[in-house]
């Protein structure tokens, strides 16, 4: 496959760039493909595209834009197998997943931004008489990641279209192809030129003359906190907007009273699943002292159900990490975890032994889990990204709180107890954006976003559509 065509003012152009970049299977570490890389040059002719189509789109109805969602949902629908595809050959997302959810969010998140717009009051009247417009910001620079393709594609690039925005599209330079195909969904629902554009490239050159670039009024970013605050300094000199979702260490609090079957293995399953690689992910399992070696059989139990095997596959098992990168930081912070004499309950290092031979040079790994681990290790405060547990006792709830909350992230937080006292107690002090307890996660059109290092703004719903607008005030119209 070679992606040598950029989506720019409605049309698939040959870019200024000649760099180009292997796409990789994670699964088998061979090449399946070729990605031309942009630059500057190719940035800029996507941002006076979608200069000059916010002109006219900016001034589109209400009614107009819905329309083209729903036509937009149309399309999406139609291509969910071919979404699903790319993610499981790029990402190494197993097909049951990358089809059910991977590729279900581009639908999901869209029926949610339609309901919100439908509801939203473009125009209200203040109590003081006043009138208030909301309207949108401009064009809109959006960089996501590999681990989410679709689903962070959605969250970005339907809110600018549902308020009237344009927008430039740099997907993560590792997902080309789950972009490609979206591109194309774009094109075939009938937006007019230059209101979407896609270029390829990589965050250092694509990404920041897109964060750099004078024309561009917002930024929205999810990535690493490395990267955030890279598009943060970048957007500064010209008072850019700036929305980041980043990275997240999240604790999941299981109480004595939770029904300890089924949450704790809940909570391993969300560990691992996308193979560990998830922002919110329940990293940090803190239980309750008097349950905590029945806790630790159980955990060790669902590890070890667990199994690797081929994305290609339909089925519940974890596929490959994403990279050599990637696996070689997760073996290295495993690595770190034995070093720190943390126990280690489960798993370790290297690959699974039971991997097929056309496998055993993708990036798989042992599910792991480090029980006793103590607040000072590394394994403890850093983002693994990876099939990675780390589990800890508490004696109080008050101690349990402290913990969950020392980390400078707080993009999500786990509660599991018999009781809602408790668990409405304990969610009001915990510091994160999102709350799950007892198994439930929020739904699409919920907002989603972190406190402190895991980013600011909220994607999703109606909020997640009102981070692309601008308020205006006017007085009412006297003669």
């Amino acid at each position: 496959m070679t992606l040598d065509k950029f989506y720019i003012d409605g049309d698939w152009v040959t870019p200024r760039s000649t760099q180009t970049m292997p796409i990789l299977s994670p699964a088998t570490n061979r090449q399946v493909g070729t990605v031309t890389m942009g630059n500057a040059a190719d940035v800029d002719i996507a941002v006076q595209a979608a200069k000059r189509a916010f002109e006219t789109f900016s001034m589109t109805t209400k009614a107009d834009r819905l329309a083209l969602l729903r036509r937009l949902a149309e399309v999406t629908r139609t291509r969910m197998d071919d979404l699903a595809h790319a993610i499981t050959t790029e990402v190494g997302a197993p097909a049951t997943m990358s089809r059910e959810v991977q590729a279900d969010a581009g639908i999901g998140h869209l029926e949610a931004f339609i309901d919100a717009l439908d509801a939203l009051a473009e125009e209200e009247t203040l109590p003081n008489g006043d009138i208030l417009s909301r309207e949108p910001i401009g064009v809109c620079g959006l960089i996501t990641p590999w681990n989410w393709p679709i689903n962070q594609i959605a969250l970005k690039v339907i809110p600018a279209l549902a308020a009237g925005a344009t927008c430039v599209l740099k997907p993560s330079e590792h997902t080309p192809l789950s972009a490609q195909v979206y591109a194309e969904i774009v094109h075939e629902a009938g937006y007019p030129a230059g209101v979407f554009n896609l270029v390829q490239g990589d965050g250092p050159t694509v990404g920041a003359a897109l964060s750099r670039h004078p024309d561009v009024a917002m930024m929205s970013f999810t990535g690493s906190t490395r990267g955030g605050c890279a598009v943060s300094h970048h957007a500064a000199d010209d008072f850019k907007r700036v929305t980041l979702e980043l990275g997240g260490k999240s604790p999941n609090l299981i109480f004595a009273d939770a029904d300890l079957d089924a949450r704790v293995a809940e909570g391993v399953a969300g560990c691992f699943y996308n193979t560990g690689q998830s922002c919110d992910a329940p990293t940090r399992m803190l239980v309750e002292r008097s349950v905590y070696p029945r806790v630790l059989e159980l955990a060790k139990a669902a590890a070890e159900a667990q199994k690797a095997g081929d994305p290609e596959q339909e089925g519940d098992h974890l596929g490959p990490l994403f990279d050599q990168i990637q696996y070689d930081r997760v073996q290295t912070l495993i690595g770190k975890g034995i070093d720190e004499d943390a126990q280690l309950l489960t798993g370790g290092l290297g690959r699974p032994d039971d991997l097929p031979e056309k496998l055993r040079s993708g990036w798989f790994v042992r599910p792991t889990i480090f029980s006793d681990v103590t607040a000072g290790m590394e394994i403890w405060r850093e983002e693994i990204f990876g099939p990675v547990l780390v589990i800890t006792p508490f004696d109080t709830e008050e101690e349990a709180i402290r913990m969950a909350n020392d980390t400078p992230y707080g993009l999500a937080a786990y509660v599991q107890t018999g009781s809602e006292d408790r668990a409405r107690r304990v969610a009001r002090r915990l510091r994160a954006g999102s709350i799950h307890i007892n198994g439930r996660d929020a739904d699409y059109g919920s907002p989603f976003g972190g406190f402190k290092h895991s980013g600011n703004g909220r994607e999703g719903g109606l909020y997640g559509l009102e981070d692309y607008m601008e308020i205006k005030v006017r007085p009412p119209f006297a003669a």
